[in-house]
């Protein structure tokens, strides 16, 4: 005898549509970082969460990019970009990055420090690790590239707690080390 199990009405299949992928990827967890290109006043960035690794050997990453982002040209001229992994003190730079108050292009980079890797791509110190990295390739499909990157270098940060992105908001994950070092009754050096 067949048992016929009735979906709840929560988990019914929906229309298959850019909004409901959208609400579909909410549910995703997924580290925000800050990929920033450029130089000087020819310099922006983006806040993403599509980052991933393809290759530990040669070290490789891949992330998508909208065809319409301003980013997107910059990074074409200059063939180079850092990857910030941020830490959950950094929702500002996630913020700004975004677009979220206006920003635009250079002015991106205010009220944070940075540097540059061995590709000239700018990188944030204070960020949890930072990747440098110089384009292997670009695949556009549908509305957005894939920009797959070699790693030229890496620089690693201080082990606090992660930013990420999930259900249309910042969260936290793991610890900060002031509060790990006073859990513990550490000092912190």
């Amino acid at each position: 005898m067949a048992v016929i199990t009735q979906l709840p009405k929560a988990i019914r299949p929906v229309r298959d549509d850019a909004a409901t992928f959208r609400a579909a990827f909410r549910h995703l967890a997924g580290g925000v970082s800050v990929i920033t290109t450029g130089h000087g006043e020819d310099r922006t960035g983006l806040t993403a969460t599509s980052v991933s690794s393809l290759s530990a050997e040669p070290p490789t990453i891949f992330f998508g990019l909208n065809l319409s982002s301003s980013s997107y040209p910059v990074l074409q001229r200059h063939r180079s970009f850092g990857v910030n992994f941020l830490s959950a003190t950094q929702k500002q730079v996630a913020d700004r990055f975004a677009g979220r108050g206006g920003e635009t292009g250079a002015a991106r980079y205010a009220d944070a420090e940075w540097t540059r890797g061995v590709s000239g791509a700018p990188l944030l110190l204070g960020a949890l690790a930072s990747l440098d990295c110089e384009v292997e390739e670009i695949i556009e499909r549908h509305s957005h590239a894939i920009i797959i990157g070699r790693v030229r270098e890496v620089r690693l940060g201080r082990d606090d707690a992660a930013l990420v992105y999930w259900r249309g908001d910042y969260e936290r994950l793991g610890w900060m080390i002031e509060e790990a070092t006073t859990a513990l009754g550490l000092r912190a050096y």
